[in-house]
């Protein structure tokens, strides 16, 4: 049974992931390889994330995936210039032959993930090797399309899922029975492995098994979509028509899924509160975030719930009135669709009952972390909307359907660490 969300049906011509020369820290040359990674960009809590990450090591790979200049296009030739310095005086060094690479990461609870970054052929929609699953904003396929221009390489993979159980598994194992290229535990508690396959028959053996198999975007929406903006860009065959990916085998390493919660800007928690009043039940706890966040697992089997915070206290609002719903949720899509609570929240409540334009970062963000969200919505006079996970059939079923869920619906994990093995255009 498919746990990850993508179908077992196989494609004409299934995934074709290519070896690559990866471009690595000389820890000769860094503090620490830990001091030097970074989470996923769009993870990366600002500002207060991203300074900590800049103090860490002054060669931390946030200098490049987030580059802060006095604008957009001035960042980007910044992360361009210091990605070439960084060449030019050994912090980054190529490895010598191309390879798939083995990464392992582990955490204090006894989770164990293990998957193969390579080079993925991009691939239209419509041949069905990759399927996403979320909405993307076109403002931020720009901005990735942009620094990938500038600096000529993926400088972080993005994370997909396949149900195989096979071959390719069975060299991934065997591969990290070995002693790695480099192992780095980060401030996280997550130890990080990585080991190359160079070997021809290992790598033949993986091609051929990953041939039969699509694939599940479980992180990087707009990094994929990025992906395919730079291939039609350029005339095949050129190095565009390959994207880094990490390739985790959910049948043997099964992710995790969490939710990814909604910090609006400008919009106290009394007025949000005072919008909701007649149209959802709405109730005030006076406990801790756990409690609460459990509070929102209760109500969230019975349908849509969330939790609004940012001023002291968590507001549980559930029970949305069904004749609202009826007005404001398209019913062209799967029921799975229209009662999703990411569903209610961008077709219900941003639209029509807070007025916030949802592909306006100045008034909504977008945050993995939950204390997080809630420290920031009172810091700032804001309202966090914390959202309950999407579980794992309702994503599996709607990317069957080749239905997308509401951007920023999932996130699934772990994800990889930036910074352990980047690619460039011009190896």
């Amino acid at each position: 049974m498919n746990t990850a969300g993508h179908s077992e049906a196989t494609s004409p011509r299934g995934m074709e992931l290519i070896p690559f020369r990866g471009l690595r820290y000389n820890p000769d040359r860094v503090g620490s390889l830990a001091a030097v990674t970074s989470p996923p960009y769009d993870v990366v809590v600002r500002p207060d994330g991203l300074h900590r990450l800049q103090d860490a090591d002054p060669h931390n790979i946030v200098r490049l995936i987030l580059p802060q200049a006095g604008s957009p296009s001035a960042g980007r030739e910044q992360a361009a210039d210091t990605l070439r310095r960084w060449l030019s005086e050994g912090v980054l060094t190529s490895d010598p032959e191309p390879a798939l690479y083995v990464y392992e990461q582990r955490d204090t609870d006894g989770l164990l993930q293990r998957g193969l970054i390579g080079t993925l052929r991009v691939s239209d929609p419509a041949e069905g090797v990759v399927l996403p699953h979320e909405d993307v904003m076109p403002h931020i396929v720009a901005d990735r399309a942009a620094l990938m221009r500038a600096t000529r390489a993926n400088l972080e993979p993005l994370l997909l899922t396949y149900r195989g159980n096979g071959t390719a598994a069975d060299v991934v194992d065997r591969t990290a029975r070995h002693t790695p290229l480099l192992s780095t535990t980060t401030a996280d508690g997550y130890c990080h492995r990585l080991w190359s396959i160079t070997d021809p028959r290992d790598l033949a053996a993986v091609q051929a098994d990953l041939a039969h198999h699509q694939a599940l975007i479980a992180d990087g929406h707009h990094r994929w979509a990025t992906y395919r903006r730079l291939r039609a860009e350029h005339p095949s065959p050129s190095p565009w028509d390959h994207g880094l990916v990490l390739l985790v085998d959910t049948a043997r390493y099964p992710l995790r899924v969490r939710a990814i919660h909604r910090l609006l800007h400008g919009l106290p928690v009394a007025d949000a509160l005072a919008a909701v009043a007649d149209r959802f039940r709405v109730r005030r706890l006076g406990v801790s975030l756990p409690e609460a966040l459990a509070a929102l697992a209760d109500a969230s089997r019975e349908g849509n719930a969330f939790l609004l915070a940012g001023d002291g206290a968590f507001h549980l609002v559930d029970r949305p009135d069904p004749a609202l719903l009826a007005r404001t949720v398209p019913a062209d899509r799967p029921a799975a669709w229209r009662t999703l609570d990411a569903t209610v929240l961008h077709a219900t409540l941003l639209p029509h009952i807070w007025h916030i334009p949802e592909n306006d970062p100045s008034r909504i963000a977008y945050i993995h972390d939950t204390a997080a969200t809630v420290a920031k919505a009172e810091h700032d006079g804001g309202t966090a909307v914390l959202m309950h996970p999407v579980r794992e059939e309702v994503v599996r079923d709607l990317a069957r359907q080749g239905v997308t869920m509401p951007r920023k619906s999932t996130s699934f994990g772990p994800k990889p660490a930036s910074g352990l093995v980047l690619r460039t255009m011009d190896l």
